[in-house]
């Protein structure tokens, strides 16, 4: 039976790296992490950002297919007597698709929207804030 060939680092048991090339390779690996951890943030934000603006553009056009479903008096009826946002949004929650159970939920972590008063002219978009409760424009 013929024997496995041997690594030529086994062949030379004494062979090992140095602590300068350990320590260089440290080096470069953190050299790499401190540079591209703060781009991997950056794109977490963004993308939680782009979400909550997607959601709030959502809402608006579920807003518009609500008043349009069950008519123009009725929906500024039933707008009016909702009590706040959540219970706006439950009715216009069978519009959107995948929508949560609340506004809370359905909005990403840091971020508020708050929905018109009123919906007599479909003018009025939903208000979207930030982490810091600045306005998003979208």
């Amino acid at each position: 039976m013929a024997s496995l060939p041997t690594s030529p680092r086994l062949a030379w048991p004494g062979r090992a790296f140095s602590l300068v090339e350990v320590l260089a390779a440290i080096t470069i690996i953190g050299i790499i992490t401190f540079l591209a951890v703060p781009n991997i943030v950056r794109v977490k934000q963004d993308g939680e950002e782009n979400l909550a603006r997607a959601r709030a553009e959502t809402i608006n056009m579920a807003i518009a297919s609500y008043v349009q479903a069950v008519g123009t008096n009725a929906a500024q009826s039933n707008w009016a007597g909702a009590a706040n946002d959540n219970a706006r949004y439950l009715l216009i929650s069978p519009y959107i698709a995948f929508a949560e159970s609340s506004l809370t939920l359905y909005t990403p972590g840091g971020y508020t929207n708050t929905l018109p008063t009123a919906i007599s002219p479909l003018t009025t978009k939903v208000r979207l804030s930030g982490p810091n409760s600045t306005n998003i424009p979208y």
